[in-house]
C-alpha cells in the first residue's frame, strides 16, 4: 500500500536564508590531516555555498571535529586546499567564530561583558553596548545582561556563548556539539533558537553533532564522515522551520544512520 504524505511533509525547494554581508562560501579540495601515523582526514572534497547550513555527522573519531578545527584555523591541514570565497567570487578571509559544547564563560564577568568579549578590544563603548543589547535580545536573554554566569541555567549559558559568537556578525559560524550537554527539552528549544537566528542573520553554518535528528532538523544538507572520508552527502529538501515528528525527516534519519553504521556500503 502506498502512502501519500501531506503537503507539509513533501520535499520543497528550500529558500536560502538571507545571506549576511560577510557570509562566505567554503571550498575544500583533497584535505588531509595526520597526527603522526594516524591519518584522520583522507582527501576531503566539500563545497558549501555562502549562507548554507551544513551538518557533519559520524562515529566518534571519524574526523568531524578535526575538520571543524581546520575550518576555523585552529589546526593546520597536512595536505590539500581550503579557501573561502566572497560574494563576488574572490578569495576572502571571513569573520569566523566557533561555539563549543561547553559555554566557556568567564565567571568574573557579567553576561553582557562575556558577550562583549566577542567584539575584541578597541571597540567604542557605545558600539559595544548597542551590539550587546541587540544580540542578547536575539537569543532572548536581554533581561539577564547584568547577571553572573553562575546564576544561569545550562541552556542560558549556552545562549550567552552563542551571543558571544554572533555579536561580531560572523560570516562563518562553526558549532562543535553545542547542544550535547543539554537536557532533551532544552536541546529542542535551543535548536529552534539556533535555526531562527541563522535564518535571520544568514551566516554560513557548519555543525558537528552526533545527533542525527538534530542534523536533519537544522541543516540544508548532512555530510557523513567515516574514517576520514565523506561517505554520504545528503540534501534535506524541506523548508525551515521543521517540526519534530515529520515522517519524511525520519526517513532521512534512517538513510543517515545506515551510512554511519556502514549498512549502505555493506549492501
Amino acid at each position: 500500500m502506498s502512502v501519500i504524505a501531506p503537503d507539509r511533509f513533501r520535499p520543497q525547494a528550500v529558500s536560502a536564508a538571507p545571506q549576511a554581508a560577510g557570509a562566505a562560501a567554503i571550498h575544500i579540495r583533497g584535505l588531509e590531516k595526520s597526527f603522526g601515523n594516524n591519518r584522520v582526514l583522507r582527501g576531503i572534497d566539500l563545497d558549501v555555498p555562502a549562507g548554507q547550513f551544513v551538518a557533519v555527522i559520524g562515529k566518534s573519531g571519524c574526523g568531524k571535529s578535526t575538520l571543524l578545527r581546520i575550518l576555523m584555523g585552529l589546526d593546520e591541514p597536512s595536505g590539500g586546499h581550503l579557501r573561502f570565497e566572497a560574494a563576488g567570487g574572490s578569495d576572502t578571509e571571513p569573520n569566523t567564530r566557533i561555539v563549543f559544547q561547553e559555554p566557556r564563560l568567564l565567571p568574573w564577568l557579567s553576561v553582557a561583558d562575556n558577550v562583549a568579549v566577542g567584539l575584541g578590544e578597541g571597540v567604542p563603548r557605545d558600539v559595544v553596548r548597542g551590539a550587546t543589547v541587540s544580540v542578547l535580545s536575539e537569543v532572548q536573554l536581554a533581561e539577564k545582561s547584568g547577571e553572573w554566569p553562575s546564576r544561569l541555567s545550562g541552556g542560558q549559558k549556552q545562549r550567552v556563548a552563542l551571543a558571544r559568537a554572533l555579536v561580531s556578525k560572523p560570516g562563518v559560524l562553526a558549532l562543535d556539539e553545542p547542544l550535547g550537554a543539554l537536557d532533551a527539552l532544552t536541546r529542542i528549544s535551543m535548536q529552534e533558537l539556533l535555526n531562527r537566528v541563522w535564518r535571520e542573520l544568514g551566516f554560513t553554518a557548519v555543525l558537528v553533532t552526533h545527533d542525527v535528528s538534530e542534523a536533519v532538523h537544522l541543516a540544508d544538507r548532512v555530510v557523513v564522515l567515516d574514517e576520514g572520508r565523506i561517505v554520504l552527502d545528503l540534501a534535506v529538501p524541506y523548508p525551515h522551520p521543521r517540526r519534530h515528528g515529520n515522517p519524511a525527516l525520519a526517513e532521512l534519519e534512517g538513510q543517515l544512520l545506515a551510512a554511519i553504521l556502514g549498512e549502505a556500503r555493506a549492501g
